[in-house]
């Protein structure tokens, strides 16, 4: 039964790396296959009739997945002027290859990118099996609920927001689901995670309200990132409201970091009190509040350093630039991510004392509850 558990866990995460990729349009695609390199030559150039000096390879590629499986085709791989967005194929090399055809039956093959999607499931199932390995049974509920997670993000978040549903209302609502089932997974049903549920939540709603009100003062966009601004021209035409996405997007970053401190003050103060039965409601608040004292330090580095570490090109452009702190902070982008991260670690702060108080309740009208029937 375990065993069966086990590989059912790990099929669903695996595939669920694809899920995102096979949401059907209503418009027709390219198609984009595996391929490998059997030769690949020198990079070479030609000038073509406009004056300007061309850059390609000449790249004989085997299609090994899809329709032209074992299909040998010559490509040739043009190369830009910035070799850092290059794909420059070697003999051996596996590459992703967007085939196009055309009524006429003639194809229009390209290399596109290499191919990394083996490395990320190796590394995934890495990941897995030490989670399992050390944690065992709580590591077998770990990834379970990291499944659910991730399914009702791809399969149920980004298609409903891909048919133009408020991003907000939707992802409080995720946000709580998601909540639920990692908690019940992890702990059970009992007083110790639903005190972790309520104090989980309700940090998570503050940080997005926080977030939300800020941000509209600050009258950021919502489209600081170049992913946000090629939205607007998807197949799907459906007019998204930026801001309700930037800020749906705070509430999920912040939701990891604000689930685990939650637990782990309805934890702790369940301990004090197998411990000790005899301590007051005060005292398991105050107990709480010292743990949490002492997470709140490291999960607020690991908001602000998570946010900060993805934006290192850009601080080191402002630095070697020198340009002015005002100018800086003013920046819709970097004001975006300076409230992402501050709203986020306010909602993680007030979920110490929100999850104490509604843990160290629980405990005591449990403790009310089974005095009454012992009498």
């Amino acid at each position: 039964m375990k065993k069966l558990l086990y590989v059912t866990v790990l099929s669903i995460f695996i595939l669920s790396l694809n899920f995102v990729h096979s949401e059907s349009l209503n418009e027709p695609k390219m198609d984009m296959e595996t391929g490998l390199v059997l030769e690949a030559s020198e990079i070479k150039e030609n000038t073509n009739s406009e004056g300007f000096v061309e850059k390609f390879q000449e790249v004989k590629v085997k299609i090994i997945s899809g329709k032209y499986k074992n299909k040998i085709v010559d490509i040739e791989n043009h190369q830009s002027d910035n070799d850092f967005y290059n794909i420059v194929a070697k003999k051996g090399d596996k590459v992703v290859i967007s085939i196009e055809e055309f009524e006429d039956g003639n194809l229009s093959i390209n290399i596109t990118d290499y191919f990394r999607q083996n490395y990320i499931v190796y590394l995934s199932i890495i990941f897995i099996l030490l989670i399992i390995v050390i944690g065992r049974k709580k590591g077998l509920k770990a990834v379970l609920s990291l499944g659910i997670t991730m399914f009702a993000i791809l399969k149920i978040l980004l298609p409903m927001l891909l048919k133009g549903r408020n991003p907000i209302p939707l992802t409080i609502l995720i946000s709580i689901g998601i909540t639920v089932i990692t908690m019940f997974i992890i702990s059970g049903i009992n007083s110790k995670s639903i005190a972790a549920i309520l104090g989980t939540s309700g940090g998570v709603l503050i940080a997005g309200v926080i977030a939300y009100y800020i941000g509209t003062k600050a009258k950021l966009t919502g489209l600081s990132s170049e992913e946000a601004m090629m939205l607007t021209y998807i197949p799907q035409e459906v007019n998204f409201n930026f801001n309700s996405l930037l800020f749906s997007g705070i509430i999920l970053g912040s939701l990891g970091a604000v689930m685990d401190v939650g637990i782990s003050i309805s934890s702790s103060i369940e301990e004090v009190y197998n411990a000790n039965k005899k301590l007051t409601r005060k005292e398991l608040f105050s107990a709480g509040m010292n743990v949490g004292k002492d997470v709140m330090g490291t999960m607020t580095n690991t908001l602000i350093l998570a946010y900060t570490g993805s934006s290192i090109p850009l601080l080191l452009l402002f630095m070697a630039y020198e340009t002015s702190l005002m100018k800086v902070l003013n920046l819709d982008i970097i004001a975006t991510e300076v409230i992402r991260s501050i709203s986020g670690s306010i909602g993680l702060v007030l979920t110490i004392p929100l999850t104490a108080f509604i843990s160290s309740i629980l405990i005591k009208r449990r403790e009310k509850k089974e005095t009454d029937n012992i009498i």
